[in-house]
Order: structure tokens, then C-alpha cells, then sequence
């Protein structure tokens, strides 16, 4: 069982890990509906300072205790921040959705050291080109699950339909491993659809951090969110580090984990001197 705390809002933190170092490290699983579970692989692939902490929003995954269902979504995204509030020094690693949630919630900039953004995007442009991969790449497995979704809506045939779909999501040396990550997931349907309803055809991000270092990570070879989405100058300021893992797709830390963890050990590196730094500046003032 892991150690686990839950923000008033009801935002569950679970540590996975920790090691020395003033630093909390915050995973959102993208999805919605899979569960900050999706991420345990890459913690345990990370060499970091600090803890690091499986999030997951009231009412995602299996974080469906509290509060009641009704009430719960109405949150979204912003109470992402209560859970930057309640440790020190946290750094926020957003994968897929779990990073466009983070860049919709502008209040974050003053409430973390660090962010880390995982196959995710800037805007909902991805879902076009998404739309195109699907019709380039038919799977039959997928058009049969789909039916059976449709036809019976429930957490077992959504698990069904992204079971189907892992093809997509991993590339052929991962896709073993792919499928038994995926198989082992809490899959949950409300969430699923709140988000598709309320969040992702009008996603954009309302903010981009300035001065708070940021790593964006692509898998060179996803095809669930187009990375080219970072291209534009806009995203390119000197606190942004732009990684891509070759030979990985959509989850780039199950084909390639120890580029992913060199990735984040470099980030870990930037913001310990910067945090090192403040700190000498505090005692000088002082």
C-alpha cells in the first residue's frame, strides 16, 4: 500500500518513491480516465532528488472514493493546483492530457519549480491529426471494439477498445510491454467522458511558463499527439528544453526509460542549482 494524502478537494498524492533532495515531483497521468497507475513504470524508472508522487484528480482512475461522483468533475482542472500547495519545491510531470490540464491552469506558475510535459500539446490541433492517423492506419481490432463500446458503454469495453488500440500507442519493440501496461489500468468512463464533453475539443493552454524551467519529452514515434506542435518560436525561450526519445511513441518511458530518465536527471540538474542558488540568496539577505 502506498503512503497516500488527499488535498481538500480530494486530489490523491501517492508516493512511489523517494530519495534525497528538497524536491516533489508531481506525475498526471494523461488519459483521462486511466489513472496516475500508467505512470508507476516511470517513476521507477527515475533517478531524481526528492519524492515523487502519483496524482490523480477526483474522480479519475480509481480515485472515485471522494467526494460523489456528481460533484467531483466540476473541479477540473483547476484543483490540480491544491496539490502544488500542499508539498515544497514541487515539479508538475503532465503526460498527454495530464499536460494540457497543467497548461490550463495559469495559477500553477507561482506554485512550482519545474514542469515536464509527456507526449502532450499546446492546443486541441492534435485531435485533427489524430482523426488523420486513425483513417491512414485502420486496425480491425479497434472497429470491432468500437462497435462493442458503443453498443455496451462501460469501463470493461473501454478497456476493451484501448486494448485494441495499443498498436497506435507503442511502437513494435514496446508493444508487448505496452499491452500489459495498458491491461492492468483502472479504467473509468466518467472521466472519459467529462473531459471529451467539457476539456479537449476547445482545449488551449492559457499559460507558458517564462522563467520556471520546463522539459518537454516526444517520442519520435507517437501517433496518438503530433509533437510537431512544439516547433513554433513561441516554445523555444531558454528555460524550455525540447527531448526527443528516439524509437518511442506515446508512452516514451516503456520503449526508451533510460533516455527518458537521462531526460529528466538533466532537468533535475537545472532546477538544483537554480533552488541552490535562491537559497544562497536568502541567507545573504537575511
Amino acid at each position: 500500500m502506498l503512503e497516500e494524502h488527499f488535498t481538500p478537494a480530494a486530489v490523491r498524492l501517492r508516493l512511489c518513491k523517494s530519495q534525497p533532495g528538497p524536491f516533489n515531483w508531481l506525475l498526471l497521468p494523461g488519459g483521462p480516465g486511466i489513472g496516475s497507475e500508467s505512470l508507476a513504470g516511470l517513476a521507477a524508472c527515475l533517478d531524481v532528488p526528492g519524492a515523487i508522487w502519483l496524482v490523480d484528480l477526483p474522480g479519475d482512475g480509481s480515485n472515485v472514493a471522494l467526494p460523489p461522483a456528481d460533484e467531483c468533475y466540476r473541479h477540473w482542472p483547476k484543483v490540480l493546483l491544491e496539490a502544488a500547495q500542499a508539498l515544497p519545491n514541487c515539479i508538475y510531470v503532465g503526460h498527454s492530457t495530464g499536460g494540457m490540464y497543467l497548461l490550463s491552469v495559469p495559477e500553477l506558475e507561482d506554485h512550482i519549480c519545474g514542469l515536464v510535459l509527456i507526449s502532450s500539446a499546446p492546443d486541441a490541433g492534435w485531435r485533427e491529426r489524430f482523426g488523420e492517423m486513425v483513417s491512414d492506419n485502420p486496425l480491425p481490432a479497434v472497429e470491432s471494439a468500437s462497435h462493442r463500446f458503443e453498443t455496451c458503454r462501460s469501463n470493461e469495453t473501454l478497456r476493451e477498445l484501448t486494448l485494441a488500440a495499443a498498436e497506435w500507442n507503442f511502437t513494435p519493440d514496446g508493444l508487448a510491454a505496452g499491452r500489459r501496461l495498458l491491461a492492468t489500468l483502472p479504467f473509468n468512463l466518467a472521466a472519459v467522458d467529462w473531459s471529451e464533453s467539457n476539456f479537449e475539443a476547445q482545449y488551449t493552454a492559457k499559460w507558458w511558463p517564462r522563467a520556471t524551467p520546463v522539459l518537454i519529452l516526444s517520442g519520435s514515434e507517437d501517433r496518438i499527439v503530433a509533437q510537431n506542435c512544439w516547433e513554433s518560436s513561441h516554445f523555444r525561450d531558454k528555460n524550455v528544453t525540447w527531448t526527443k526519445i528516439d524509437c518511442a511513441g506515446h508512452f516514451p518511458w516503456v520503449e526508451q526509460p533510460s533516455a527518458v530518465a537521462a531526460a529528466f536527471s538533466d532537468l533535475a540538474r537545472v532546477i538544483l542549482e537554480r533552488h541552490s542558488k535562491t537559497d544562497e540568496e536568502h541567507k545573504k539577505a537575511s
